[in-house]
């Protein structure tokens, strides 16, 4: 017996030993990341990154359940299936998960999820938080001290629908029923709220993904600028995003050329990016419609 009992507690010494060490690879996210220099924006650089997943949060933008502009209504339908099981695996492996519904949180007034952004604690910001405002947000607009121009014109909004082009209206009423919203998640779409979640956690890192890129996503209140100039830890989930990008507008591309030149712009002067596949494996997501090589 006594041979019996000390194999078993060697054994038990052992697992109690590697244990921490596996539990420590499974709250890492390993990420490719990819930047661009401002000087050389030609040059790509890649770098692996481990992220703790206990400390980073991903904010998913305005993944509407309807919009103004056919065709971008269209992506984001064929976008949100993959979109969600993105999530899933993000929430899995411990990443906290901000639903940000621009403009139609009200939507969620009385879900536990709406209830735990309400209820984070003030947290005092490093440095003032935008308060102008754009489309029923607050709005941190382009910044020349930080960033160029956007690389494509979007001043006619970007409807990329062929013929005669969409009216513009208030067509979204809540998130898309494609993404799942659990337990434990949050939803948000002000600024003050979202730093409140992120410094209760203790959030260093944040992703950011849905739609769309050169408007809403680097601009919102929970976006890329504000997210940087808070300090925070941020990256663009390249493949999970698009663009309101008109192809008869300059540069005169098709609209998911148009959609890269934005990522290359946020990867230039924000933030780096990185695809899915490196939370769900595979391949990154693309869009049927996209038949470039």
């Amino acid at each position: 017996m006594n041979q019996i009992f000390k194999r078993a507690l060697g054994l038990f010494i052992v697992s109690v030993t590697l244990a921490p060490n596996f539990m420590a690879e499974e709250t890492k996210l390993s990420l490719t990341l990819r930047s661009r220099s401002k000087e050389s924006p030609e040059n790509v650089v890649e770098t692996k990154a481990q992220w703790e997943s206990g400390k980073t949060a991903l904010i998913i933008c305005d993944m509407w359940d309807d919009h103004w502009c056919k065709s971008a209504s269209k992506r984001v339908g064929e976008l949100a299936g993959p979109m969600n099981e993105m999530v899933r695996a993000a929430r899995e492996k411990g990443v906290f998960i901000i639903h940000a519904p621009s403009s139609v949180v009200s939507f969620y007034d009385d879900t536990p999820q709406r209830k735990l952004a309400k209820a984070a604690p003030f947290a005092k910001s490093p440095v003032p938080l935008s308060v102008k405002e754009r489309w029923g947000t607050c709005w941190c607009w382009p910044d020349p001290k930080f960033e160029g121009v956007l690389p494509i014109d979007d001043s006619d909004m970007g409807c990329s629908c062929h013929g005669e082009k969409c009216e513009i209206r208030e067509a979204w009423t809540r998130q898309i029923k494609t993404i799942e919203i659990m337990d434990g998640d949050a939803i948000t779409d002000n600024g003050q709220e979202t730093w409140n979640l992120l410094q209760e956690r203790k959030i260093e890192n944040v992703i950011l993904c849905g739609v769309h890129l050169n408007m809403c996503v680097l601009g919102r209140p929970f976006g890329i600028r504000q997210m940087v100039k808070l300090g925070k830890k941020v990256a663009l989930m390249r493949d999970m995003t698009d663009t309101m990008y008109n192809p008869e507008r300059p540069p005169g591309v098709d609209h998911f050329t148009g959609t890269d030149l934005v990522i290359n712009h946020v990867e230039q002067y924000w933030c780096p990016s990185f695809t899915s596949a490196d939370l769900v494996g595979g391949k990154p997501f693309r869009f049927k419609a996209d038949k470039r090589n």
